[in-house]
């Protein structure tokens, strides 16, 4: 039995959306850095060839950033629009990464840009994850006021993915803020009530009440070279969010 064989019997997951900060291809500062788009289209297509049917959203908070628009005098309406801008610009930087590596990748967007991307429709969208295309799903929701997590979350159900993967930089979700306090604890498992009540600020509270309305689990994990395949093993990495 070959290597990819072996990995489709062993994998937990059939079908999953997995979330990306915009910031993950920029290396921790702005633009898009081609070395670290490079390694995570290879990442994604290592996990590729598992069989796993994979669907990603990507952020846009490397290029511009809704909230912060908002924050400094933007009407937070039109900031947002073009936070959703970016986040067709990764989708097509990653798009073009991911078909360096072979992958056959489509991007579909909320908001119409025929020119460049395919508009979303979710039985075309499941078509092409069932004829193992790796689809991106960019411009959030296509309405102002949420986050491209809740963007993730929703589009997560429509596919019917078996899970949602959050790739951070951290390990996963601690007590408290680890970067400010050296004694936070990794927390392995944590309710969505939990979630909601203690505030945990890895992922927007809407997109929470989401998955947990609808028995959505999600996994937050370290975006590092390797995890996303531990995880589809099942391994236990990072935290599970759950009933």
């Amino acid at each position: 039995m070959d290597t990819e064989a072996q990995g489709k019997e062993t994998l937990k997951y059939k079908r999953v959306l997995l979330k990306l900060s915009g910031e993950a291809l920029a290396a921790g500062g702005s633009g898009i850095e081609p070395e670290t788009l490079r390694s995570t289209a290879e990442e994604i297509a290592d996990v590729r060839k598992t069989g796993v049917e994979i669907g990603l959203v990507v952020g846009g908070g490397n290029i511009f950033r809704g909230l912060k628009g908002a924050s400094q005098g933007m009407d937070r309406a039109q900031s947002d629009y073009m936070g959703m801008l970016a986040t067709v610009i990764n989708a097509l930087a990653l798009q073009d990464a991911l078909e360096r590596c072979e992958v056959p990748t489509r991007v579909m967007t909320a908001i119409e840009v025929r020119s460049v991307a395919e508009p979303y429709i979710r039985r075309r969208a499941m078509r092409h994850l069932a004829r193992g295309y790796v689809v991106i799903f960019a411009a959030g929701t296509g309405n102002p006021y949420f986050s491209t997590d809740t963007a993730a979350s929703l589009r997560a159900m429509e596919i019917r993915a078996d899970a949602l993967f959050k790739a951070t930089k951290v390990a996963g979700i601690f007590d408290k803020d680890p970067v400010q306090h050296q004694d936070a604890v990794l927390l392995p498992q944590v309710s969505y009530d939990r979630f909601l009540t203690d505030r945990l600020k890895v992922m927007d509270a809407t997109a929470v009440a989401l998955c947990r309305d609808n028995g959505l689990p999600i996994r937050v994990f370290q975006m590092a070279p390797g995890n996303i395949r531990a995880v589809l093993r099942g391994e236990n990495l990072g935290t599970t969010v759950g009933a």
